[in-house]
Parts: C-alpha cells; structure tokens; sequence
C-alpha cells in the first residue's frame, strides 16, 4: 500500500519565524528515505479552533499524520488534546511515563514543576514512544484508516525521537523491506540533469529515481521495495551503475554526505594532509573540514588571507603578481596555494579568491568571478569560475567551496580536473 503523509508542526513561534522549522526538512528527508510520499506540509499556532481545523484536514486527505510541537508542559501545548478529540480517543494517565519524567529531574538535579505531569497524559491505547532525550514522551495510534505519530518539538529531541522511535512504527507498517541508495553529483545542474533521465523516470516504478537540488550540487535517490533487503539491494544496483557510467566523474559518491567528507576519507586512506588559503570564503574551507569529526588526522589548518597584506606577509604572494594582476586571478589563486603547502607543511593545499559583491572589485571583476586552486607535490591548478552576477555572498562562497573540494576530489581520485 502507498501512504500519503502530513506533518503537521504546531507552534505559533514557527509561524511568527522566530524560529526555523528544521524539524519538518528533516521528517521530509527521513520519510522519502522509507519510501513515504510527503505530500503535504501544515504549520498551525497554539490555538485550539485552528489546530482543529488543520487536523481535520489533515485527517480528510492523508493516511499518516505526523505532527511536531505542542507535547509541552504548558497551557498552550494542545497537539495531543486536539488529535485524541479528533480521533475519540481518551486521554489517560500513563505511570511509566510519569515515572521517566520524574527521573529526568531527579538526574538533572532540577525540581520538577507539578505541571510536567499532563505530560504523562497519553491517548488511550496508543504506543508510547519514549523520550531519552528529553521529558515529553510521543506517541502513535491508529483510528479511522489514518496512522497519527506524534513528536515533542525541540530539534535535539524531534530528530532521535523520529529516527528510533518512529521509524520502526513506520516500517511496521509497510510489508516487506524498502531501501534506498542517494548519489551526490558535482558539476551538473538539476535540469540538465532530470532532461538526462525524465523519460527514464517516468517509466520507472520498482526501483523509483528522485532528484533533488542542493546548494550548488544534486542529488539523485533510487529506491526499491522487495520482501528482503538483498532482494531490494538487487533491484537497486543496476540503477546505481547505470548513474554512475551516464554521469561519470560527476558522481562524487553514494550514500556519502558532502565533498568534504569524501576528500577527508580519501587523505586517510593516503596518509595525507590537507590545508586552506582562503579569501573569498572568509574561512568556509576551514570550516566544513572542521565540521567533519576526526579530521585532525588530515587537517593541519588553514589561512584566511582576506587582505593583500596577509596575502604577501603569511602566504608569500609576490608583490609585483598582486600589482600585475591583481587579488582576484589565477596567478594569485595559484600562488596562495604554494603558499599555503608551504607555511602548513601539508601534502595538499587548497586556495580560493574571488569577488562575492555585491560591487565589482578595484579591477572591474564582476561578482561571481572567482579561482579555486591545488597544490600538490605533482604541481599546481587553477579552476576559473563565472558563478552569476546575482550579490549573495553565501550562495557564492559555497558554490566556490564546493569547487575547491572538487579539485581535491579529483586529485586524490586521479581524474582529470575538468571534463
């Protein structure tokens, strides 16, 4: 059977932007992995008559109601009062609830406010998904041909909640095993990219191929349903390697997360090092790297050399190039790369300059010009980049991120460093 699903994420401080609503991009991204078509997204305030209304609709057109927010100690947290009327379930006392809650204050050290207690309040019958993470249980039923799983709200609870509380209700009610493999692609933009494979598509139906666009790559998530997982996996390979010979080096990786994370285990493997000189991207090289955990063990450092001054002082860029030619050109890129495997002591160096606007430079470069540059004990070089003239500096900075860690992809994988 295919399920439609609904998230439904309660709270007034979501729809007054206060806050983001990461916890729905994440149940999105988690849902499509199981196979489950999201078809729509609701948010509601802490009012009663409204979050009546969006359930009821929610209830009307989806067979799966997942909902965020309100499972709270306060007057305002309704989420479970409105879905139980909804559904003609009664609210009842749940003791191992209770109990949990009033170990989560005795092991924080904290008095325990007597209203945590509507906490423990649980619709009748339903299956209580505990919270390690924090003091609100969820909890999932099933009434009237619709599967309701309700979550607590804050993101350090909604996110381990839905991976291992709700996920296994969720698979529990499919039969048999979905699976699903996600290719990351480089260098191709998602229309060019779905022209390659719409007819494809559109005649596929076990396996199924999804794209996505990310922030200056794609995505492409091939998922199948069989009695087993090998039998799953059986159906999904074939497709897999049918991506990866249409679009060759453009695939960075499957099931893989980010660039950065495919260089950093690439250098493991090698026992190299790596690091930055960065200007354009104010130190975002240096940052995504860091954000990988363990890439002490390849990550010496990095440099951000945002003024001509640093960039002759620390990275020993020639005067007479930065007069010549000035910061934003190869030459430059290229010698801030020597520079940087030179002063870090590294086996690769990655270097990035450019105009992120929203002005021209001093020379007349437009916004989106940039250079990436490697160096390396082979040699250096140079990727000139025309990124768009529109001045969003963070758009810019990481889709010239994204082109330094290619360079290192491509590199640490001897491929060519254009196609």
């Amino acid at each position: 059977m295919s399920h439609t699903v609904e998230i439904l994420s309660v709270g007034t401080e979501l729809l007054l932007g206060s806050i983001a609503n990461t916890d729905a991009q994440m149940l999105s991204q988690g849902l499509s992995e199981l196979g489950l078509n999201v078809y729509w997204h609701t948010v509601v305030g802490d009012n009663p008559i409204r979050a009546r209304e969006a359930v009821a609709l929610a209830k009307s057109r989806a067979d799966i109601i997942i909902t965020t927010g309100g499972l709270g100690p306060t007057c305002d947290d309704l989420t479970k009062n409105v879905l139980a009327e909804a559904f003609g379930k009664k609210l009842v006392f749940h003791e191992p609830s209770a109990e949990r809650i009033r170990s989560y204050f005795q092991r924080t050290k904290r008095p325990m406010p007597e209203s945590n207690m509507q906490q423990a309040m649980l619709p009748e019958g339903c299956t209580v998904l505990d919270n390690d993470w924090g003091t609100a249980p969820g909890c999932a039923f099933e009434a009237d041909g619709v599967h309701v799983i309700m979550l607590p709200g804050p993101p350090s609870e909604c996110r381990p909640m839905f991976h291992y509380r709700a996920k296994p209700y969720l698979l529990s009610l499919s039969e048999g095993v979905i699976a699903s493999h996600t290719l990351k692609l480089f260098g191709i933009g998602e229309s060019a990219m779905e022209e390659q494979l719409r007819e494809q598509m559109s005649h596929m139906s076990n396996p199924t191929l999804a794209p996505y666009a990310k922030e200056g790559e794609c995505e492409l998530r091939v998922t199948a349903k069989a009695d087993t997982d090998e039998a799953a996996q059986a159906l999904l390979q074939p497709t897999v390697e049918q991506i990866r010979q249409l679009f060759g080096s453009k695939v960075y990786g499957v099931d893989v997360t980010s660039l950065e994370q495919v260089v950093q285990t690439i250098l493991e493997e090698k026992g190299m090092t790596i690091g930055t000189a960065e200007s354009i991207t104010g130190g975002l090289l240096a940052k995504r790297l860091t954000d990988l955990p363990g890439v002490s063990r390849v990550f010496k450092g990095g440099i951000v050399s945002y003024t001509n001054e640093v960039k002759r002082g620390v990275l020993g860029v020639p005067e007479d190039m930065l007069a010549e030619y000035g910061a934003v050109s190869a030459p430059v890129a290229e010698a801030m790369a020597r520079g940087a495997r030179r002063a870090l002591g590294v086996d690769v160096a990655l270097a990035a300059t450019g105009v992120a606007g929203p002005d021209k430079d001093d020379r007349g470069n437009e916004v989106g010009t940039a250079f990436v540059a490697i160096d390396t004990p082979e040699g250096s070089y140079v990727r000139a980049l025309n990124l768009g003239n529109r001045p969003m500096r963070q758009r810019l900075r990481t889709q010239t991120a994204h082109h330094a860690f290619d360079l290192a992809r491509r590199y640490l994988t001897g491929l060519p460093y254009e196609d």
